[in-house]
């Protein structure tokens, strides 16, 4: 089977986001028919703090199969998922986790409490790391830079 990445679709859903006044983050969930779901960020819109794009994708694939678990199914994301996106990851037992940037400030993944590898961690799903980090990078910089 040969590999193929949906990071450049979460990063067009990361510009939509931004362009919206979002932070830049995008995700897309995968199976083996191609995307199942694809979100950005919308804490602001919906004036929802959950509502980062991890969240988004997982809610709306999980209603498109009609089941709460995504087992068999990867995430594509912008940028290294924070603490209750890696919960919401593990929880819907999505089998690879590919993201963009780290996250030294909020991620929950590589850095800060490493939540697939606490005790209380049910599933932890194959993780890939610096997956168009560049790209990732670049526009959360340009994003940042533009309202300081």
């Amino acid at each position: 089977m040969t590999f193929r990445s949906y990071m450049q679709i979460a990063l067009d859903e990361a510009q939509a986001a931004a362009a919206r006044g979002e932070v830049p983050v995008g995700a897309v969930i995968a199976g083996p028919d191609g995307v199942l779901a694809q979100a950005g960020n919308r804490t602001r819109e919906l004036f929802d703090p959950t509502a980062h794009a991890e969240v988004l994708a997982i809610r709306a694939a999980c209603a498109a199969l009609g089941q709460e678990r995504l087992t068999g199914y990867d995430l594509y994301v912008s940028l290294e998922p924070c603490p209750m996106c890696a919960a919401a990851i593990s929880n819907a037992r999505i089998a690879r986790l590919y993201y963009g940037a780290a996250d030294p400030k909020s991620g929950g993944v590589a850095q800060g409490p490493r939540i697939f590898a606490q005790p209380q961690c049910h599933h932890a799903p194959q993780v890939y790391d610096g997956i168009n980090a560049t790209a990732s990078e670049a526009l959360l910089k340009d994003f940042f830079a533009q309202r300081r």
